[in-house]
């Protein structure tokens, strides 16, 4: 009974509505435009919320925390290819070829921002450290998914870095500092009023998957695949993401973190950022005509990271 309660509380009920309203009703030309706005919005406030809420004590210990950071990079660059290597017997059996160099592509993407600090939050996790964790790894993920894509794919892409950096900086750290620094006007007042950031972290998590899933019907994506694939991808990416929570979890305990520590670990170090993935697919597999069935286990990943995740944060509240 307390499993079921954990998969089917009112927040996953939540996305599974989201993700039917999308398929339903998905948003597409100026409304798609101006809802991607509204999420780049969300994510600022987010972060500026973030900011004005934790003390300057919170942030100095997450960024001294390195053996934090080191864990969720081995995790997001190391530990995620090296399980996409190992699952090739099973995948080439079930996948076709393109949809195994999706899944490898999937392995080298950095760690998502928003919905690693969002969830860390409902788990009532080190949000200073995720925050921390997170957004190194986007920064990593800027150099270091183009070489990893090269290694394992033998695939050259182009592009400039300081574009993506640069968006990190503007869209992300931007307003967590500037939230930081109107702290002793807002402290206070977002201390009585906590549920905000509450509705802040869901809201913000819903529209993400409204846009993203809305934007891979509109594309037809998921008519190009039959339900066999569909399931067999669906079956091959739950897997990873069951191997990687796992591991994170027991390797976080067996180094002696602490448990607020162990939920930033898990839940920055088992995710993959669709908003990082795509934007780099068009540049990596520029002219490949399989670029919307390569990015599928990644689409996948990003609904099931959200779906299982969910839950979890849900299961280590309930704990705390």
């Amino acid at each position: 009974m307390k499993t079921l309660r954990a998969l089917f509380d009112g927040f996953t009920l939540a996305l599974v509505a989201t993700v039917a309203l999308a398929v339903l009703l998905p948003c597409e030309g100026s409304a798609a435009r101006w809802l991607d706005r509204l999420t780049i919005a969300g994510v600022a406030l987010l972060f500026f919320l973030h900011g004005a809420r934790l003390s300057r004590e919170a942030i100095l210990a997450g960024i001294t925390n390195w053996k934090l950071h080191l864990l969720v990079l081995a995790s997001t660059f190391a530990m995620f290819p090296l399980l996409g290597l190992a699952m090739k017997p099973l995948a080439t059996a079930l996948l076709t070829p393109a949809l195994y160099l999706g899944l490898l592509y999937l392995c080298c993407l950095p760690s998502t921002v928003q919905s690693s600090i969002a969830f860390t939050s409902i788990a009532r996790g080190n949000i200073p450290a995720a925050v921390c964790a997170a957004s190194l790894s986007n920064l990593a993920g800027v150099f270091v998914t183009p070489a990893l894509v090269a290694l394992l794919l033998s695939t050259r892409g182009g592009g400039s870095t300081l574009h993506a950096i640069g968006d990190i900086l503007l869209q992300l750290l931007a307003p967590f500092v500037a939230g930081h620094l109107l702290r002793p006007w807002l402290g206070r007042t977002l201390a009585r009023w906590h549920r905000v950031l509450a509705v802040t972290d869901r809201g913000t998590i819903l529209l993400i998957v409204y846009v993203a899933f809305s934007e891979s019907v509109v594309d037809g994506l998921w008519r190009q695949v039959p339900p066999d694939a569909l399931f067999a991808v669906f079956a091959v990416v739950a897997l990873l993401l069951a191997m990687v929570l796992g591991l994170t979890t027991l390797a976080s305990r067996a180094l002696g973190f602490a448990r607020e520590d162990e939920i930033a670990i898990v839940f920055c170090g088992s995710k993959k950022s669709l908003a990082s993935g795509v934007p780099m697919a068009k540049i990596l597999f520029a002219g490949n005509p399989a670029l919307g069935i390569l990015v599928l286990p990644l689409m996948l990943f990003h609904q099931i990271q959200l779906m299982a995740c969910a839950a979890l944060a849900q299961r280590y509240a309930r704990r705390s």
